[in-house]
């Protein structure tokens, strides 16, 4: 006898201007899991389609969201997988641009554990384990519970910040070609409560155009190229716009003049303008006034994705960015999407 469930996890962008590691927005394109128990396997088998399907290791020991999974089980006093396993993914999150499909492979592992195993996990226990594997809050957070969320890592005490720093290397290993069942069976436990979130409101007309760069940008090169330290200046500017930009995008109607300057940004996109050319002139040339409808511009988590809120002639604002690309010789996609719901099983 089969049995079947389906896990659904939104793509994200982090940062939206000056909410840098602070903010998330979830993003109406999905990476779902087709889970059916009981078809005869010894090892589960992983089938992909969609986005990254030639660069999807299918292993369920090498790919990560399976490693996740038995992250999750192993932490419950589960040894392993169930028999009979095998999982279809199929992903519509382009991989290195910015729009969080490490997030959804994360969050989509820890619910794949927690469906698997019967656990019952709250979504704050579920966010504990996808911030053992992806150390920043700003993706997991809002692809766990969608919209537009503000989270942070709590000050835990001494013994459980030992705890939840725990080298990725030991939360996650390696597992070795000749790992048996017994290889890893006693990972760390992440402590209670790491991180915290609130979810501000959204005005549902507004609507995010995507422009996708046709290069990968990887999380790490784009945070090597940021400083070590602040002026109090930049960082007082970003928290005075980041104080209104919650608010302002929950308004109705949207106040574009007051969107697009609290979108403006002095920690991070300065830095990352090397790495994605006609970043500078997109963020500077277009505007609500030469482009009404706009609300305003950033890029996309670390890039290269760049994301223009708005409400409306959402053709014209994409077609001036792709234009822009061009004369730097960088082709383009994009896409009108919606703000999104959270993660979702069902069977």
């Amino acid at each position: 006898m089969t049995s079947s469930f389906i896990i659904r996890v939104p793509a994200t962008s982090a940062n939206i201007g000056p909410g840098f590691d602070v903010v998330g927005l979830s993003l109406s394109l999905y990476l779902t899991l087709t889970v059916t128990i009981g078809e005869t396997s010894t090892l589960p088998v992983i089938t992909y389609s969609g986005e990254g399907a030639d660069e999807v290791p299918l292993d369920p020991y090498r790919n990560l969201m399976t490693r996740v999974a038995l992250y999750v089980l192993r932490c419950n006093g589960h040894r392993t997988f169930p028999p009979d396993l095998s999982i279809h993914c199929h992903n519509q999150i382009p991989f290195g641009r910015g729009l969080g499909s490490s997030g959804a492979a994360v969050i989509a592992g820890v619910l794949l554990g927690d469906s698997l195993g019967k656990l019952n996990l709250s979504r704050e226990r579920m966010l504990d384990y996808a911030l053992m594997v992806e150390r920043h809050p700003d993706n997991v957070t809002a692809a766990l519970v969608g919209g537009f969320v503000g989270s942070y890592l709590r000050e835990l005490d001494p013994q459980a910040t030992e705890a939840a720093q725990v080298p990725l290397s030991e939360v996650l290993p390696e597992y070795p070609p000749d790992a048996g069942e017994d290889w890893g069976l006693s990972p760390p436990v992440p402590p209670l409560g790491i991180g915290h979130y609130v979810r501000f409101k959204w005005n549902s007309s507004i609507k995010a155009v995507a422009i996708i760069p046709r290069f990968e940008l990887s999380t790490a090169k784009a945070r090597a190229v940021l400083p070590e330290s602040y002026s109090r200046k930049d960082l007082v500017f970003n928290m005075q716009r980041l104080a209104v930009l919650t608010t302002a995008l929950g308004q109705t109607p949207p106040d574009s003049e007051l969107i697009f300057e609290a979108m403006k940004d002095r920690v991070h996109q300065p830095y990352r303008k090397t790495l994605i050319p006609g970043l500078p002139a997109v963020t500077s040339l277009i505007t609500p006034a030469s482009h009404p409808g706009l609300l305003g511009i950033c890029l996309s988590g670390a890039g290269p994705t760049i994301l223009a809120l708005a409400t409306h002639n959402f053709d014209s604002i994409a077609g001036k960015i792709q234009e822009i690309f061009q004369q730097e010789q960088i082709e383009v996609d994009w896409k009108i999407l919606e703000v999104a719901g959270g993660s979702t099983v069902d069977s």
